[in-house]
């Protein structure tokens, strides 16, 4: 089977879809590995890596779409990749079509492409492991974004996290319990944060509790407790996602307007939609903006700052995906595995994952 690697062609996303590593434990399978020229150079994989490990280094985008079965990407493809679609191939990448340009969806359907949501592949206790170790590197980026964003030199309120002896440290509200949200307590927590979750769940909740020994205030998400935890909040962290789907909207205008004056509220949800009436996406160039005197930073892909490490934790949980591919066909694949099942969004054409096509007001026309 051959498998392409093409170069991320989104503003400012410096990671690759597979590692030198994941690229080697293929080629050993015995499989063919197209990467484009660098393709993984912004990560600091080179191309001499990859070559060392047998892969072949092609000159076009065109050409590392062209020769591949499988495409593997990070970013989901934008509209001048469209036409290096290969008819009948498969692609992988984070997708979020429930919140992508129409475009895409018809790009797919028209050259039946079988398409892999890497943030949608869910294993039967609801896991999302290709997700998972990506939300972790962005919850634990959250302390270093919110502390240079709560610097009076971006107009933040001139509070240091962690507080010193005699002055409190910030107030931190985190807005889902999952992974991300979990991982981000932990390291505000660290820092000395005075930080408070909420979460719908109340088994989520009790877990929180238990992992932190009671040292992390826990809330039931409820339109009460949302809005009084907003009011207090230094920081606020929206980190709340649903597989496949438009993340809920749990900050109004209205919110904000209530919230302390030069607040920072970090939005992690903006790659589905986000989780507040305000946000919109933004850059790691440009990465945030001033809504109703609450500085907000909306940027879809934060584990871009951190290229090598987020490679390296998508590569790791991705292979043995990519390994059964290669091993079974993907249709085989896809009938294994119900983990990779729940993955596919669109199955040769046709819509086939239930929340995509409900965000979409789409029915699914396939079942896996």
């Amino acid at each position: 089977m051959n498998f392409g690697i093409p170069k991320e062609v989104r503003p400012y996303e410096f990671r690759v879809g597979m590692t030198p590593a994941a690229v080697d434990a293929l080629i050993r399978a015995g499989h063919q590995v197209f990467v484009e020229h660098d393709a993984g150079a912004a990560a600091g994989f080179h191309d001499e890596v990859y070559r060392k490990v047998g892969a072949q280094i092609v000159y076009s985008h065109h050409e590392a779409f062209g020769r591949a079965d499988v495409v593997v990407k990070v970013a989901r493809p934008t509209s001048d990749e469209y036409s290096d679609f290969r008819k009948g191939q498969t692609i992988i990448s984070f997708l979020n079509l429930a919140v992508a340009s129409p475009d895409l969806l018809e790009a797919l359907q028209e050259k039946k492409i079988t398409a892999i949501g890497m943030e949608t592949i869910e294993k039967e206790d609801g896991t999302l492991p290709v997700l998972l170790p990506t939300s972790e590197v962005a919850g634990r980026m959250a302390p270093v974004i919110a502390g240079q964003l709560l610097q009076n030199i971006h107009g933040g309120r001139g509070i240091l996290l962690s507080g010193i002896p005699g002055i409190p440290p910030a107030a931190v509200v985190i807005l889902g319990a999952g992974i991300l949200g979990t991982n981000a307590a932990r390291a505000f927590y660290n820092l000395g944060a005075e930080v408070t979750i909420l979460d719908k769940n109340i088994q989520a909740l009790q877990r929180i509790d238990t992992l932190f020994q009671g040292k992390i205030a826990t809330m039931l998400a409820n339109p009460f407790n949302i809005a009084k935890a907003l009011s207090f909040a230094d920081v606020v962290i929206g980190a709340v996602a649903v597989p496949g789907g438009r993340a809920p909207v749990l900050i109004t205008r209205e919110h904000l307007k209530t919230m302390r004056k030069r607040s920072v509220f970090i939005d992690f949800s903006i790659d589905s939609g986000g989780s507040a009436e305000t946000s919109r996406p933004t850059t790691l160039k440009s990465p945030y903006f001033m809504e109703e005197n609450v500085i907000h930073y909306c940027v879809p892909n934060v584990p871009a700052m951190v290229a090598r490490t987020a490679s390296y934790a998508i590569a790791n949980s991705l292979l043995p995906y990519l390994l059964l591919i290669s091993e079974k066909d993907v249709e085989k694949a896809i009938k294994e595995d119900r983990s990779l099942a729940r993955g596919v969004n669109v199955f040769k054409g046709k819509l086939a994952h239930p929340n995509v096509a409900r965000a979409l007001g789409k029915k699914p026309e396939v079942e896996l």
